[in-house]
């Protein structure tokens, strides 16, 4: 069965909501897709104690004349259709214009102790207690760097955990500055505000980095370096982010142009190239939100609006949105520049750190390789279940070799929803296999 819609929407997070509600502002037969359940992303993910933040509830209630397609997973795509696994099998779902709203995933890096149980992204642990993990009383350590080390560790404590210190690894210059910066943006200074004020009490370490993590079966404890020198820090969990890197597979895979920055200022991490009204490479195929480049939530929702309006043929509407677009971009850049990264982070890994851990391949065992291919050919780095999406990732920042391109199954499927491929999609997940 092919489900067909006039605008098809990857991503119910802020982006997708509000480009869901734009297009569906001018009659457009609009679906919305995301691998979770519930409507929200990453950002606005559903909390089993506590109630979503009002600005997720009036975008979701907002939401009228779209059809929500939950647990949906985009593992193929060709021009005009994408293939999607579900619970219930393999669906097709064709479009007449697709807007990519596929968010971003935080990077981590590898030091030793990172693989031990307890030790996870910042982001990912308080997508875990939302789900009612266990938190209440335990230790926890929130380190990296930039503003949402605030954010996870509020969700942190509102769970009952017992915070031992933001370990943020900017210096306290920098992030002084950036805070000055925010009297240009009132509401995020608010926001600022009350998040300093829900974490009171809590240690906050300027210029500081994690360079360990110790214990046998589980995590027990972490060395902490900064201008002073190392400490020793017993602890039961340590939440790591050192940013957000935009989710491209989807878009590489059906052939959008991406943005790896300049040869004197490469990115090792690109995001996709859009024009004024977020128009990709490819034809009727739009993106926003963290997939053009990290901006943040503000700037996620006036895109998604953006490419909602043009995709469905609105560009009066669009364009209107432009001037706020600019001012949330600025800010973005303000986050790249004062949070940027010590280069202590890309020395921490030894030669015995294991990079990839769903293989378990060290550090030395890439030691002669010039890329991601070669090397996964070798030794299985980024053939695992995450397909390199952490240890690729991870790799290029450390300068290693870039992130090799996307190839479908975008995530690990069944065979029988590969079985619904088309005859062109199924060719090209044959030549990936091998």
């Amino acid at each position: 069965m092919t489900l067909r819609f006039d605008v098809l929407i990857v991503g119910a997070g802020p982006a997708g909501l509000a480009a869901a509600q734009a297009a569906a502002s001018h009659g457009a037969r609009v679906g919305l897709l995301d691998a979770q359940a519930r409507l929200g992303g990453q950002v606005w993910r559903h909390d089993v104690r506590h109630p979503a933040p009002g600005a997720a509830r009036d975008a979701i209630n907002a939401l009228k004349q779209v059809t929500f397609l939950g647990q949906h997973q985009v593992i193929a795509a060709e021009p005009q259709r994408l293939l999607v696994e579900t619970p219930q099998g393999a669906e097709h779902l064709s479009y007449a214009t697709l807007i990519l709203a596929t968010g971003a995933r935080e990077l981590l890096l590898p030091f030793p102790g990172w693989t031990l149980p307890g030790v996870t992204g910042a982001g990912g642990l308080q997508a875990l207690v939302k789900q009612a993990w266990p938190i209440a009383g335990k230790r926890v350590v929130v380190a990296g760097t930039g503003p949402l080390l605030l954010a996870a560790a509020a969700t942190l404590r509102k769970h009952g955990a017992h915070l031992l210190g933001i370990v943020e690894q900017a210096p306290q210059s920098a992030v002084h500055a950036f805070a000055r910066q925010l009297l240009h943006w009132p509401a995020r200074a608010v926001q600022a505000v009350g998040l300093r004020a829900r974490l009171a009490g809590v240690p906050y370490r300027f210029g500081s980095i994690v360079r360990h993590a110790y214990g046998e079966q589980q995590l027990g404890a972490i060395e902490i370096e900064d201008a002073h020198g190392k400490q020793r820090l017993d602890c039961d969990h340590l939440a790591l982010g050192y940013g957000l890197l935009p989710n491209t597979e989807l878009a590489q895979l059906l052939g959008c142009a991406l943005d790896y920055g300049t040869p004197e200022q490469a990115s090792a991490h690109p995001h996709v190239i859009v024009d004024r009204l977020l128009r990709t490479s490819v034809a009727d195929v739009y993106a926003a939100g963290e997939a053009c480049g990290i901006g943040g939530l503000a700037a996620a929702r006036i895109e998604g609006a953006i490419a909602g309006h043009a995709a469905a043929g609105a560009e009066a509407a669009a364009s209107a949105l432009l001037p706020r677009r600019a001012k949330e971009r600025r800010f973005a850049s303000l986050l790249a520049k004062h949070f940027a990264l010590d280069p202590r982070l890309h020395q921490l890994a030894t030669p015995q750190t294991i990079i990839c851990r769903c293989e378990d391949v060290t550090l030395s065992a890439l030691d002669g390789f010039t890329d991601a291919r070669a090397a996964k050919l070798a030794t299985r780095c980024g053939m695992g279940a995450c397909q390199g999406r952490i240890c690729g990732s991870a790799l290029a920042e450390l300068g290693r070799f870039p992130r090799s391109g996307s190839r479908p199954p975008l995530f690990p499927a069944r065979l029988s929803s590969l079985v619904q491929a088309t005859p062109s999609l199924s060719d090209e997940i044959s030549r990936s296999s091998t």
